[in-house]
């Protein structure tokens, strides 16, 4: 039988119930397809790595250029996909809980919210202000019934404020806001993270690792529920891309692009 959006809503949700899983990052339809055939449960959209896509930098898309990705992604494979979704890509709650509403209506499974504002002197919401949009955007998915799982992000370490305990109150007020995962990206000590852990427990906690974090096995002795690798994969794609179009441009030879994977298995994984 069709897997439906019901179903993988369904599935998102247990998938949080207990151990330790990852949502690798695609950034576009090949990416996603081919997370799949490795054997993932769940993807992640990722903003970096979309917007790149489109010739644009992180934080330069707009809503309709994601809710067509979102859609598109969501449709191309039979797993959850949980949407980065920015800040909403509005200031006020109520701008919040519209734009929500049409994220819901690409098919996701889950949708994040975070609280930076995108303006480097004051990078974080009023902390008010930060609940506020968490508890619209759960509104906006009540509101249809969807069951989209609703994660809270504090992104106090990314913009350079790393007071761990203003980034635990501010999880803590998102969980009671509504948010049904928790999201702090940028921390990086076990210390951190068993401390984000108990804090918000039992609710799960998504770990952003990058190439010298911690393995999936040692995140989960510290009580991680959920894995994202945010634009990495997307970082090492144009990172082969750059170094072949380099050497041609540079110094007119072609050795890079024998490293390339084989056409042969692309079109056997696509086919």
């Amino acid at each position: 039988m069709p897997i439906t959006v019901s179903d993988k809503r369904a599935t998102f949700r247990k998938l949080h119930e207990g151990g330790c899983f990852v949502i690798p990052n695609p950034f576009d339809v090949g990416s996603a397809k081919a997370l799949q055939q490795l054997g993932f449960k769940a993807l992640a959209s990722t903003s970096a790595g979309f917007a790149w896509t489109i010739g644009k930098a992180d934080n330069h898309v707009t809503v309709d250029d994601v809710c067509t990705h979102l859609a598109v992604l969501c449709a191309a494979v039979d797993l959850p996909v949980n949407a980065d979704f920015e800040g909403g890509f509005v200031h006020e709650a109520e701008k919040v809980a519209a734009n929500v509403a049409r994220g819901v209506k690409t098919g996701v499974a889950g949708l994040s919210i975070e609280d930076s504002t995108g303006d480097a002197a004051k990078p974080l919401y009023d902390r008010a202000h930060a609940i506020a949009r968490i508890k619209a955007a759960r509104a906006a998915i009540d509101a249809d019934k969807s069951g989209v799982l609703l994660t809270g992000r504090c992104e106090a370490f990314l913009v350079g404020q790393s007071d761990l305990d203003m980034v635990i109150d501010r999880l803590c007020a998102y969980s009671d806001a509504g948010a049904d995962c928790l999201y702090a990206p940028g921390i990086k000590t076990r210390e951190q993270i068993a401390a984000v852990v108990k804090a918000v427990a039992p609710k799960p906690v998504n770990l952003l690792i990058g190439p010298s974090g911690l393995s999936v096995a040692q995140a989960a002795e510290l009580g991680v529920r959920r894995i994202s690798v945010g634009g990495s994969l997307a970082r090492a794609a144009w990172a082969g891309f750059l170094r072949a179009a380099r050497e041609i441009a540079e110094h007119g030879t072609f050795s890079e692009m024998a490293k390339g994977h084989p056409a042969v298995e692309l079109n056997k994984m696509f086919g």
